[in-house]
């Protein structure tokens, strides 16, 4: 993995998470008030993204390496569990029990949670059957997916991405990797689109814009992250019939949204039925750099595509595109928070991890300004949990001094 630049980044970045780490040691007392609408600490407190379980994670990372007990990881854990463990249809990585049990299971030492571990595995395995099953049942309806069907938020991605660690040799990975390639069948009752193109409307937008559907493109939403975890599988040995015909169906799709402009080449975050037809996006430029969406995220799964395929060009063209991405300052611009989803965090974890495999050697001249940035920033984190918090913030810097195993970088799928 690539070096921090120089001692004094390094003892920032340290400085920096052991204080967010100290601020995060205890978690608040139970609220009897909470009510269960998305915005209550309740909801909060099984999710990877705002909530206990992801401040449990970095709790736990700390403390194997020996920075703190596990005192803090136990009362994580207990305020992630005070209520039922959801396992309904809004469960996923990022929440409920899929979530707990990526935590429990990302940094356990041999014989902690075991007990808990056996249950959360048994969850996870019920909620991926069950998935795959209505997934099944709606390819034969012939009907199209809605994101949470295949994200890796809530979807077969994401469970997939905790499965491949958990259990990589098991039946499930194969049964959802399989899923994915199925997705990632044309269909000719739908005109030739893809099978991700989906039903469902994003928030905030016009509804009259999706009506015809729409293809995602971004890493935590969209096709990105399918191909990051295809990628990843092979990388490891771990393939299914089709696989590698799926990872090119992917990639040319991509490969086809690709847009050069004077800053360099971008990907639309999504395209409508409107745009398909026209063959090319609405938007005029990239959007805001992140890793759920825009150049990083969708640069990454690519370079992680190529490397697993051996296409070298493709390669190459994906590391160029990240590297142009940070060499414009209109498009660094746009970014407004520090965390991993969409802030200096993510992008700065995306792109340390893409730098170890970079094949042209520009990428980790980057490292020093986003590390500085992002130190800069740390504190106007909004949320403490890990993929939108100051947990998240926290453990990418004690990642990058301390060189500790990446246990928890598979939520992003970025290695």
């Amino acid at each position: 993995m690539m070096p921090l630049a120089g001692p004094h980044y390094a003892a920032e970045a340290m400085t920096t998470a052991d204080r967010i780490a100290d601020a995060l040691a205890t978690p608040p007392p139970p609220d009897p008030g909470d009510d269960y609408s998305p915005s209550s600490p309740r909801w909060r407190h099984q999710s990877l993204s705002k909530g206990a379980a992801g401040i449990a994670l970095l709790h736990a990372v700390r403390a194997h390496a020996g920075l703190a007990g596990w005192e803090r990881v136990d009362a994580w854990l207990e305020c992630a569990t005070r209520e039922e463990i959801n396992a309904c249809d809004r469960a996923g990585l990022w929440f409920g029990s899929p979530s707990l049990a990526f935590a429990v299971a990302a940094t356990a030492p041999s014989g902690r949670y075991r007990s808990a571990l056996r249950t959360l595995d048994a969850s996870v395995a019920m909620i991926v059957k069950a998935r795959l099953a209505a997934a099944r049942a709606r390819m034969a309806a012939v009907e199209r997916p809605t994101r949470d069907e295949f994200d890796l938020v809530r979807g077969m991605t994401g469970l997939g991405a905790h499965l491949l660690r958990r259990d990589p040799n098991g039946p499930l990975v194969r049964d959802v990797l399989a899923y994915l390639v199925e997705l990632t069948q044309p269909l000719s009752v739908w005109n030739g689109l893809p099978g991700w193109w989906t039903i469902d409307i994003p928030p905030g937008r016009p509804p009259a814009d999706f009506r015809g559907g729409f293809a995602d493109h971004g890493m935590a939403h969209g096709i990105a992250g399918p191909l990051a975890l295809l990628a990843t599988s092979m990388r490891r040995g771990i393939t299914v019939e089709g696989h590698t015909e799926a990872i090119e169906r992917i990639c040319d799709w991509l490969d086809h949204w690709w847009q050069e402009s004077p800053a360099g080449p971008w990907w639309p975050e999504r395209v409508n039925i409107h745009e398909h037809l026209d063959g090319r996006p609405a938007r005029p430029g990239p959007a805001r750099p992140s890793w759920c969406y825009g150049t990083p995220g969708i640069a990454r799964a690519l370079q992680l595509a190529s490397i697993a395929t051996g296409d070298h060009a493709r390669q190459q063209r994906a590391e160029l595109a990240l590297a142009a991405c940070l060499s414009d300052p209109a498009q660094l611009a746009r970014i407004r928070d520090p965390a991993l989803c969409h802030g200096w965090a993510g992008m700065l974890a995306t792109v340390w991890h893409a730098s170890a495999d970079d094949s042209t050697g520009q990428l980790v001249t980057h490292l020093p300004g986003l590390l500085s940035t992002l130190l800069h920033h740390a504190d106007q984190a909004e949320h403490d949990g890990l993929i939108e918090g100051r947990a998240g913030i926290a453990l990418l810097l004690h990642t990058m001094t301390a060189r500790t195993s990446t246990c928890w970088e598979p939520c992003l799928l970025i290695t």
